[in-house]
This record gives structure tokens, C-alpha cells and sequence, in this order.
């Protein structure tokens, strides 16, 4: 009997056979690439409220002030990270669960970092 390929299983002969499985090092790459710029996004938010000097670095855009320079660093560095840790995990098999823990221990320091009340223990006293 003729096999025909559907949604990634192969059927014919009475049989089913499953596609063979992607690996999950693109992916991963993806995810701890999002943990660490969240860091870096938290780590520019506490230095902008710590130092003018690197407040107005950062201001990219008079109109949208630091935040402009925050974001599009954060930005880059996200798409930085992805490649390099995309091309190195790529065929590879990572372990989701160390790389979900990981990603969510990043973005929980990240919410530390950019929450008004810890930021604002380093701003400088008016």
C-alpha cells in the first residue's frame, strides 16, 4: 500500500508511524535568550535611576527619554543571545526542564530589577 504523510505522522499499511522529533536547542535558545535580556532590561532600569550620567546615554530619543536606549539594547542583546545559543543548541537535545527553571529564575531577578521600590534605593538623593 502507498504511505501518504499527514500532520507529520506517516500512514499507510494499517500502521502508524510518528515523525521524528524536533529537538528542543532552537527553542531553548529562545527561551534562555529571553530570561537574560529580561535581566539586562532590569540591570539598564536600575542604573538609569542610579546614574544621570547613564540616563542620558541612554536617551536615544529625546522624546521617549532613557527607555528608548533600555529597550533597544535589551533588544539586541535578546536577538544576540538567540543566535549564538541557536547555532550552538542546534540538533541538540537540552533539557526543557533546566532551561524553563533557568528562564524563570532570570525573569523573576528581572521583575526584582525593574520594580519601582528596589530601583529606587539607588537613585541618587534630591
Amino acid at each position: 500500500m502507498a504511505e501518504t504523510e499527514v500532520k507529520g505522522q506517516i500512514t499507510g499499511g494499517g500502521g502508524q508511524a510518528e515523525a521524528p522529533a524536533k529537538p528542543f536547542g532552537p527553542v531553548a535558545a529562545g527561551f534562555l535568550s529571553a530570561g537574560i535580556a529580561a535581566v539586562v532590561l532590569g540591570i539598564l532600569t536600575t542604573l538609569t535611576e542610579a546614574n544621570a550620567t547613564i540616563k542620558s546615554k541612554l536617551e536615544f530619543s529625546s522624546r521617549v527619554g532613557s527607555l528608548s536606549g533600555k529597550t533597544i539594547i535589551t533588544v539586541i542583546v535578546y536577538f544576540g543571545v538567540w543566535a549564538i545559543l541557536g547555532v550552538a543548541w542546534r540538533g541538540k537535545e537540552v533539557d526543557p526542564k533546566k532551561v524553563f527553571t533557568w528562564t524563570a529564575v532570570l525573569v523573576g531577578i528581572a521583575l526584582v530589577l525593574t520594580f519601582p521600590l528596589f530601583f529606587q534605593l539607588f537613585a541618587p538623593e534630591a
